[in-house]
């Protein structure tokens, strides 16, 4: 049987009619609810709206604030006409200087009532055409050179003489030390970048220290440097006094510190790519704060993108692909406490320098790879070899 159906009740009770009120009350309440919704709806898109902004302003702060931590030296105004330089390849070539400055926060250090400076390490980083491999070559800081007439602080030119390696910066900037690295090589500078004391250390810090592994306990006091044998991660203080340390470790020679010094930055190199610190925004942010305010570098690395270029070139280089040598060196004859070049065996390598698409070879994969190669120089001291974070 179909059931009737019922019409709705009338307003006077008769049922034979709809009831307005009740009507008026439903879509009162309907509009009320959509109502409600825009307004939820607005106050999200306005929230959302407001944090973009924020995160842009934020971001576009952070951007300003790490270039303008960068410092610029334009070497190329002080090396005269182009025409007396290395010719430039599709290699990439960068001069990488650590300085023993004492200005400002570096005189805990030492005192230097002139305010000088001295190259304390120089690392040529050879990067051949295809950038899927690179070089780092070391410059003994008491290598016997011949340095070029170069500018000077005021303006004058210096004589040129025969002298100490790391005397160059002393006399007439990074300018100077490029200088005689290309005379000495052949091969043309295109970038440079310069840390001081301070801020290798602070740098260090913001990477959240650099694990290593120390056959041997190390106590100088000289460095105020005091580690156990056995897995370590320095922090910017332990970093500094290791790579300078030279009087309890080894035989206290430069070379065996130049070693130190190339098997920390492979210790840099794979704490960056196993533990990718680039990816994380917050250390990120961290480290590149520390890296800009510590270095100094030429016009074309003087912004975060002109860095960001450079670092995204070269992100596909293999670890076992980055390879570390000191120049062939031997014991210069008038004093032993310096050094001098070993030829033929210099000229061979500053060839391959100069090769703009020679590769280094790969290692094999392993722990340590990436070790360094020591073209001429002492041998090992045994006391470091880097670990994986």
């Amino acid at each position: 049987m179909q059931e009737e159906h019922q019409p709705p009740a009338a307003a006077d009770g008769t049922g034979n009619g709809p009831d307005p009120e009740r009507n008026s009350r439903v879509g009162r309440r309907r509009t009320g609810r959509r109502r409600r919704r825009r307004r939820i709806l607005v106050g999200i898109a306005a929230g959302l709206a407001v944090l973009l902004l924020a995160a842009g302003g934020l971001a576009w702060w952070a951007y300003e604030r790490l270039n303008g931590n960068i410092k610029t030296e334009d070497f190329a105004a002080k090396l005269g006409d182009d025409k007396n330089r290395p010719v430039a390849t599709n290699a990439l070539n960068i001069l990488l200087v650590g300085t023993d400055t004492r200005a400002g926060e570096n005189a805990q250090y030492g005192s230097d009532p002139g305010d000088t400076q001295r190259s304390d390490t120089t690392v040529l980083l050879h990067v051949p055409e295809g950038r899927k491999s690179a070089l780092g070559v070391s410059f003994p800081r008491d290598l016997m050179v011949a340095v070029p007439s170069c500018q000077k602080g005021d303006g004058t030119m210096s004589r040129a003489y025969f002298g100490m390696f790391n005397s160059a910066m002393e006399v007439g900037g990074t300018a100077c030390t490029i200088k005689t690295v290309e005379q000495l090589t052949g091969v043309r500078v295109d970038h440079q970048i310069t840390v001081d004391f301070t801020g290798f250390k602070k740098l260090v810090d913001a990477m959240g220290g650099v694990p290593i592994h120390l056959d041997q306990p190390i106590d100088d006091k000289a460095a105020k440097l005091q580690l156990p044998a056995g897995d370590v991660t320095l922090n910017g203080e332990q970093a500094l006094g290791f790579v300078r340390a030279r009087k309890s470790i080894g035989d206290g020679s430069d070379l065996q510190r130049i070693e130190r010094q190339q098997l920390f930055m492979t210790a840099m190199v794979a704490k960056v790519k196993n533990e990718s610190l680039l990816t994380s925004p917050t250390r990120l942010y961290g480290i590149l704060d520390a890296a800009t305010k510590a270095i100094t570098t030429d016009p074309a690395l003087g912004t975060l993108r002109d860095l960001y270029d450079l670092l995204n070139s070269l992100k596909n280089i293999p670890q076992n692909a980055v390879k570390f040598e000191t120049v062939p060196i031997t014991t210069y004859a008038p004093d032993p406490n310096r050094l001098a070049l070993v030829r033929p065996e210099a000229d061979v390598q500053f060839a391959r320098l100069r090769d703009e698409s020679a590769a280094v070879v790969p290692d094999d994969a392993g722990p340590n790879a990436g070790s360094t190669g020591n073209s001429g120089a002492a041998s090992s001291p045994g006391t470091l070899t880097t670990t994986d974070p």
